[in-house]
């Protein structure tokens, strides 16, 4: 047991040796090799270090040499910037003298002015007190010559306006007839001469209508058959037809008469149709009225067609072609109104040609320019402006409406085309014959011109003459003088044009008559 326990404290003596002989020997190994590892880590940052060095060395070498390169341009620019601020310098400093030489020359200057202003002043001051004493002698001068002449000189400066305003009231009115007269006279000569040139172009033929269609008969027993049994067959006529039959003693003719010639044309129609086939009965009448009808329609329409055909007008919309085929069966005065627009349209037209205007709307809008008188029952009162309508709804230009709803108007803005077209209807209703006028209205109208000239002030008496043509106006000499005479007709004129209607041109003759009488005894 005890040489156990010796030989394990041997055993544990010898292993606590051997430990402590094995960490000895490692010791010496591991400080064998930090010293060997520091040696090496000495050696690589020495290299290191030298490797460093050498690159500083050579950067240092290549920035220098790359900051040589780029000073050379530097430096150049730099002095040529140096150069540049010199001349500057120079330049600036010239100028400042230059300047300080005009600032010499400026005060200079402005020392001068100073003394021209100082001796302006005082003659300023010289010259108020030379024009006081000029108005104070003129102030004495003027109340000498008051006391002289024993009126103000108010009263003087007031009688010399006075006959400076009418002196030049006179020269004024001179002046303005001058120029009226020569105005007139030219444009009167080249008007007449374009109008009688139209006038000698154109033949037209007369188109006054009655009220009375007269109907041939083969024998008179026709006429028994006409009236029939009791009366029975002429009553259905008139009935049907709305015209009068008048059956008298004359031999072999009958006559149809009323206002409305498209009646009287159905009429006449249906009677001739009934005389050439002999049976006349009411329901035979009836049945030929409504053929009639027909037949009358169809000639309406060609009729229309035929006038603007005849006026070189092709593009007509169909409404008014129907409208103006109407116009055949209406009447003014007695005179168609077919054959008086085809004969404005013809007029206008040449009349245009000369003047070198538009031939084809001045002979459209003169063709239409009556055209809302074929349906005056059925529209309003106003047949220009009802033509101007109807021609718009039928998409007819605006310058045809525009020349339709002006011919006849007394208008500054209407065109030249309306003047023309005012004209040629003035040409075709005032010709012999083309018209007929009731004397009662022809007396009321001359009349109506004297009492127009007679309401002004200062007239004496007026007389129409030449047909209402001209009104000769006698004035009171004391109260009307030569200025006032020229402005009296003027009122005359203003006021016949916005009140009367009157074919043509009135004229209007002021005769102002001074006289002297002296009896010796």
């Amino acid at each position: 047991m005890f040489d156990d326990l010796v030989l394990i404290g041997l055993a544990f003596t010898f292993f606590a040796g051997g430990c402590l002989l094995g960490w000895l020997v490692n010791d010496r190994v591991r400080r064998s090799k930090l010293h060997g590892t520091q040696s090496t880590a000495r050696q690589i940052i020495a290299s290191a270090e030298q490797e460093a060095e050498d690159l500083k060395k050579t950067a240092l070498l290549e920035a220098r040499g790359e900051w040589r390169l780029e000073r050379g341009p530097l430096e150049k620019e730099q002095e040529t910037q140096k150069r540049a601020l010199r001349n500057l310098e120079a330049n600036l400093l010239e100028r400042e003298q230059q300047l300080d030489r005009k600032v010499d020359v400026l005060e200079s200057k402005e020392r001068s002015q100073l003394k021209i202003e100082q001796d302006l002043e005082r003659r300023e001051k010289a010259i108020a007190a030379t024009e006081t004493q000029a108005q104070d002698m003129i102030r004495q001068h003027s109340l000498s010559l008051e006391k002289l002449a024993g009126i103000s000189q108010q009263e003087a400066r007031r009688m010399l306006v006075e006959q400076l305003e009418q002196s030049t009231r006179q020269f004024a009115a001179r002046k303005v007839r001058e120029i009226k007269d020569t105005a007139l006279a030219t444009a009167n000569l080249e008007a007449k001469e374009i109008i009688t040139r139209t006038i000698q172009r154109f033949a037209g033929e007369l188109a006054v209508e009655s009220t009375i269609s007269v109907i041939q008969i083969p024998s008179d027993d026709m006429k028994g058959r006409i009236i029939g049994r009791d009366g029975r067959n002429i009553r259905s006529f008139e009935m049907i037809t709305g015209v009068e039959v008048i059956v008298d003693d004359t031999p072999g003719m009958v006559m149809l008469s009323g206002f409305d010639s498209l009646r009287r044309e159905i009429a006449k129609n249906t009677l001739e149709k009934l005389i050439l086939d002999g049976r006349i009965h009411p329901g035979r009448i009836e049945e030929v009225y409504e053929k009639s009808l027909e037949d009358v329609e169809e000639m309406i329409r060609e009729s229309g067609s035929k006038a603007a055909f005849d006026l070189g007008i092709h593009d007509l919309a169909e409404p008014l072609l129907e409208m103006l085929g109407k116009l055949r069966f209406r009447t003014s005065y007695g005179q168609n109104l077919l054959a008086h627009s085809k004969e404005v349209g013809l007029l206008a037209g040449m009349m245009a040609e000369m003047l070198d205007l538009d031939v084809a709307l001045a002979r459209r809008a003169g063709l239409l320019h009556d055209i809302g008188k074929a349906q005056d029952f059925e529209l309003g009162s106003d047949p220009v402006q009802n033509s101007a309508a109807l021609a718009r709804k039928c998409n007819e230009s605006a310058e045809v409406a525009r020349v339709i709803e002006t011919h006849s108007e007394h208008m500054p803005s209407r065109s030249a085309i309306a003047v023309l077209v005012d004209a040629a209807n003035e040409i075709s209703m005032q010709r012999p014959g083309a018209r007929k006028e009731k004397a009662e209205e022809y007396i009321r109208r001359l009349r109506q011109i004297e009492e127009i000239a007679s309401s002004h002030m200062g007239v004496r008496r007026a007389f129409a003459l030449q047909n209402g043509k001209e009104v000769r106006v006698l004035v009171d000499s004391e109260i009307v003088d030569d200025a006032y005479a020229d402005h009296l007709a003027d009122e005359i004129t203003n006021k016949i044009e916005q009140e009367l209607e009157y074919p043509g041109q009135l004229r209007i003759c002021l005769v102002r008559e001074v006289r002297a009488v002296h009896y010796a005894r």
